[in-house]
């Protein structure tokens, strides 16, 4: 049987950092009540050149880079996003033409909102274990910062923009483990970001107390139906890298696994939430920092619009 693995990683963030009190200057806030709630004390914002696109591919070249594959050897792309500069062409197909891949290899992108990347995984583990593929490249990017209100301070100082990217590769043995995704239909618009072309005012709104509570519950579910699927134990995971939401909902959910913060990935403080993009990018980080290594048993989740959320179990 064909498993898939992860062979690189990558990420970009833009140059400009915005800070909790920066923000002070412009909105009734301060840095203490941003800080106290969320856990965030700046967040990453795109310059105008530094597109979706952009980054998407910024990441994808690293993440080439460090699995030591060459452009043609990409056989689909996937790219997590809710902020594509394009309805069409999307996004994947930039990055293909970005990377100089030269075969007509499917591209597409996903939209799933925070759960995108969980969802993008998932689809790409499908292609590689069926054997339609051997190296899918999954990419989450988003610039968060063109989707929010800036005068709507419940939101605007949650998110932030940047993209990670994940280089999924064929192998014997099992590196990803198991993933699941679910879905349920938001009745309530408790999470929202209508569609621009409707009406160009329209920007992400959240009722941020039930998005805590549903994202919670949902999230301690799905990890009991994983590892039970799985046959391991809570006790075996050596690392949870959670969606970068908020430090609260990151708290409660390591909480409910019996986890300590000592074995949570945590990148929210200096980039906000980056949506799709947030779990490649901490994934990424804690590859660079050598807190993730190799034979590690990961469980990555994610909470999102729509309602979507999904999890997966990794062997790196």
């Amino acid at each position: 049987m064909k498993h898939a693995f992860i062979a690189g990683t990558g990420s970009f963030l833009p140059t400009r950092s915005l800070t909790n009190v920066e923000i002070e200057k412009t909105l009734d806030t301060t840095h203490e009540w941003i800080y106290e709630r969320t856990g965030i004390s700046s967040r990453h914002i795109a310059g105008d050149e530094e597109t979706t696109s952009y980054m998407a591919a910024q990441a994808g070249f690293l993440a080439l880079n460090a699995a030591g594959l060459k452009p043609d050897d990409i056989d689909l792309i996937i790219v997590a996003t809710c902020t594509a500069d394009f309805f069409f062409p999307s996004t994947a197909c930039y990055v293909k033409h970005e990377l100089g891949i030269r075969r007509t290899i499917p591209t597409f992108d996903m939209s799933a909102a925070c759960s995108g990347f969980v969802y993008a995984f998932d689809v790409a583990k499908q292609y590689i274990t069926s054997g339609a593929a051997q190296n899918v490249l999954v990419i989450g990017s988003e610039k968060m910062s063109s989707a929010v209100d800036w005068q709507d301070r419940s939101t605007c100082v949650l998110f932030g923009d940047g993209a990670g990217a994940v280089l999924l590769s064929v192998r014997d043995n099992p590196g990803v483990i198991a993933s699941k995704i679910h879905s349920s239909y938001d009745r309530d618009a408790i999470l929202t970001f209508p569609n621009a072309v409707v009406n160009p005012v329209n920007k992400l709104k959240m009722r941020g107390n039930e998005v805590f509570k549903l994202a919670v519950n949902m999230m301690g579910d799905i990890v009991d139906e994983i590892l039970a699927e799985s046959g391991l134990e809570k006790s075996d995971i050596d690392w949870l890298i959670p969606h970068q939401a908020n430090i609260r909902i990151i708290k409660a959910i390591a909480k409910k696994l019996h986890l300590p913060m000592s074995q949570v990935i945590v990148t929210v403080e200096n980039q906000g939430n980056t949506s799709a993009a947030s779990i490649p990018i901490a994934l990424d980080d804690a590859i660079r920092q050598q807190q993730v290594k190799r034979g590690d048993l990961l469980l990555i989740e994610a909470f999102g619009g729509g309602i979507t959320w999904g999890a997966a179990l990794v062997r790196y």
